[in-house]
């Protein structure tokens, strides 16, 4: 029923708490699972905006973005290897800099998912008013079966 499964991730620890479920529908329907994080628009582009300036060199926003990659894809490369030893085929997927949830929508559909993973972090009301939620959009948005769980807050 799933052969195509998009696992969406950010990094946190909140959002690898839909592995384990990601991971039972993988199994049940001998699914390949993408995990896929969306890269965050570099700080230094975001402080320029609000500051009403251009960053003075494009070094700053390059150094911002490989940084970014290089955490994507060791916290990626982790999440990999736990599946890949349950017997899942799994590749990684970085895009962006972008709107996360945009990205995931227009990733999903371009690339024949079947099912979307994600987990939500539960902002309601105004948070979701002025934060956004990225759950919510690709739940409204993708047209797809979306598997959302809202993970239990961790303890520092």
């Amino acid at each position: 029923m799933f052969e195509r499964i998009l696992v969406c991730l950010d990094g946190s620890k909140l959002a690898e708490q839909i592995i384990p479920y990601a991971t039972e529908q993988a199994l049940q329907f001998d699914s390949k699972v993408t995990l896929l994080q969306v890269m965050s628009i570099p700080s230094s582009i975001a402080m320029a905006s609000v500051a009403g300036a251009l960053p003075q060199t494009g070094d700053v926003i390059e150094a911002d973005v490989q940084r970014q990659e290089a955490e994507i894809k060791a916290c990626l490369d982790g999440v990999a290897q736990y599946l890949l030893e349950k017997g899942i085929d799994t590749e990684c997927v970085t895009l962006g800099p972008s709107q996360p949830g945009e990205t995931i929508v227009k990733y999903a559909q371009d690339n024949s998912f079947d099912l979307i993973c994600i987990a939500t972090h539960g902002h309601s009301g105004l948070g979701r008013v002025v934060f956004g939620s990225v759950a919510d959009y690709v739940l409204r948005k993708s047209g797809l079966p979306i598997l959302v769980i809202k993970p239990r807050e961790i303890e520092a």
